[in-house]
């Protein structure tokens, strides 16, 4: 499916959007295809393939930047987890979803509503068109029919659950009987573009089956767990339980051995992969079968330099991974000191890292300066970094990144992102189940299985650390990549890691916390982030996080490293930018049928 997916797209636009009438002297343009090609099961499958092209939003890259599935922008850059990275005169319209002041004309937001309901949704509804025309002719019989109409009523929940997160409930709903799609208002009644992903999921996970011969389709399971997640968006736990219980208790899933497992390719579509999203590079010019989307975030520095430096870790992110003595996150003073960064030292100027105790995740998901990044070398600090003093610190996170010893293999040799690899992107895998699960333990103050659930993620965490402690604290260029022989201490960890597993939870709130510290430290750089805050701070009392409160702390702790947060002028987050404003040039394309959102 991986080599299909972008071929059959371009199959699927010609027949779909540039077919011609067959009327008497009408002409069909070369290369044209008319629909009825497609009336058979093969033709559907090939409709199909192409609507799971849309998914990562690299079927037109022009746009992927701001469609990416991975929410680099909208999850993490506009919450506390990433800086927007490289320079601020690169990609400007981001300065404005990470200080959350984004104009209605911003195009990033417009390319997500593009891909996602021009593009993704519109596809599926023709390809349901076409399904269901083939059922009436008789060339597939029902049984067959509702496995594809599964399908593709899975990746139009999807679509529409993508739409959703960003733009809250001013989404039309769009349906293969929408008669004219432009005549559709995004004025919803409340709960009604919730009823709509749920209905399309629940069709689908009554009519998939557990499993697919091919890697990356939608199984019953996958659509049980965007249900759930959409019912955790609306804190719905009544709703989201049974499914997650059912997915857990399935059997179909477990955890792999080791935290870094998700995010190599060597262990794509492994054992804890629920819905990955498939990443294919050099079968195709400009290698669009990967995800484009995330082109921008790759090393932009000397040595390893690709492009462009974006999506850097924040400094108050790395400093959530510190610990206490026993293993255990600094949850009320984590943010108070800084852990020990290279801000604005030169990598040939001396710098001692720090031996602060971290939790071993840390150097998997952020690489820091002093600690091996991959097989490709030492970070050698500043030189590896873009721009510090607008992207701070830290190199672009880490998880998708691939191995020096895949290159060109395994990343695209072809185009100018040469960063693009062929890592898939794990949008729900059991570690998201469980400690979903954990989240809805604690709220029912269950506190036993909470911790848990909490415990087996936290245990799997500590079975793989970054090996190699480096012993030398100037790394000018000829250091890279290993210094010389005795350089680096291999038999010793990279940092001092350490991690602990709870014994006991005094009340719910105790486990709250640690449930929403645990998804950060697991998920961190994800795209997850400001989703999360946004639905944590709906929560009751002492189990709130108020992300106002957070997102400003982030804000003046970030003075500390560089001044993008406050200068000209203090960003302000407020209730109106817990969703991305209805792109303007949709507003101009359909004028009296959709709305603005309030606030804007």
């Amino acid at each position: 499916m991986k080599k299909l997916s972008m071929i059959m797209a371009v199959t699927v636009l010609l027949a779909l959007f540039n077919s011609c009438s067959e009327e008497f002297l009408t002409k069909t343009p070369m290369g044209s295809t008319s629909e009825n090609v497609f009336y058979d099961q093969k033709g559907i499958d090939a409709l199909l393939v192409g609507t799971y092209a849309m998914v990562t939003g690299s079927s037109l890259w022009q746009v992927s930047w701001g469609a990416s599935v991975q929410n680099w922008t909208y999850g993490s850059v506009a919450s506390d987890d990433a800086y927007k990275g490289s320079e601020i005169t690169d990609q400007v319209p981001v300065n404005e979803i990470e200080r959350w002041e984004v104009m209605t004309t911003n195009n990033y937001p417009a390319d997500k509503w593009r891909l996602n309901i021009g593009m993704g949704i519109d596809r599926a509804n023709k390809t349901m068109k076409v399904i269901n025309a083939t059922e009436e002719q008789g060339t597939i019989d029902a049984a067959t029919a509702n496995r594809f109409r599964a399908e593709i009523r899975f990746l139009r929940g999807f679509f529409n659950f993508e739409s959703w997160l960003v733009f809250g409930n001013y989404i039309p709903i769009l349906t293969e009987e929408t008669e004219d799609p432009t005549q559709v208002s995004n004025d919803n009644p409340e709960g009604a573009v919730l009823n709509h992903i749920i209905s399309d999921m629940q069709f689908a996970w009554e009519n998939l089956p557990e499993s697919q011969a091919q890697p990356g389709r939608a199984t019953k399971y996958a659509a049980m767990a965007v249900a759930a997640r959409a019912y955790l968006q609306e804190l719905d736990y009544a709703k989201a339980k049974p499914l997650l219980d059912n997915i857990i208790s399935s059997g179909k899933f477990s955890l792999m051995p080791n935290f870094i497992d998700n995010f190599n390719i060597e262990t794509n579509n492994n054992a804890e992969s629920i819905f990955e999203i498939q990443a294919n590079v050099n079968d195709i010019n400009e290698s669009l079968n990967a995800e484009m989307g995330i082109g921008l975030n790759w090393p932009h520095g000397s040595d390893i330099g690709m492009c462009c430096g974006f999506h850097q870790p924040s400094q108050t992110l790395v400093n959530a991974f510190k610990v206490d003595n026993n293993g255990f996150p600094l949850f009320d003073t984590y943010n108070n000191v800084d852990l020990k960064n290279d801000q604005g030292v030169p990598s040939d100027a001396t710098f001692v890292p720090d031996e602060h105790a971290v939790d071993p995740r840390l150097d998997w998901t952020v690489s820091r300066r002093g600690i091996p990044y991959k097989d490709w070398g030492i970070n050698r600090g500043r030189d590896w970094v873009r721009n510090q003093p607008d992207g701070g610190p830290y190199m672009p996170a880490a998880k998708p990144f691939f191995n020096k010893a895949e290159r060109y293999s395994l990343s695209t040799t072809t185009g100018w992102q040469t960063g693009i690899n062929a890592n898939n992107y794990r949008y729900l895998r059991y570690s998201h189940v469980l400690l979903w699960r954990a989240e809805i333990a604690a709220f029912d103050g269950d506190l036993e299985l909470a911790r848990t659930y909490i415990n087996m993620i936290r245990d799997r965490a500590d079975n793989q650390v970054v090996m190699g402690k480096v012993l030398i604290y100037e790394l000018p260029p000829e250091v890279y990549p290993w210094g010389e022989e005795g350089d680096v201490d291999w038999d010793q960890p990279a940092a001092n890691y350490k991690i602990g597993l709870y014994t006991s939870f005094a009340n719910k709130e105790e486990a709250m916390r640690a449930a929403q510290w645990e998804q950060r430290l697991e998920f961190a750089t994800e795209g997850r982030r400001f989703f999360d805050l946004r639905r944590w701070d709906e929560l009751p009392g002492g189990m709130r996080v108020d992300m106002t409160a957070t997102l400003h702390a982030f804000r003046d702790a970030d003075a500390r490293i560089r001044q993008f947060m406050v200068s000209p002028g203090a960003a302000v987050f407020s209730e109106g930018d817990k969703f991305m404003p209805i792109p303007q040039v949709q507003l101009d394309l359909q004028p009296g049928v959709l709305v603005q959102r309030p606030g804007y």
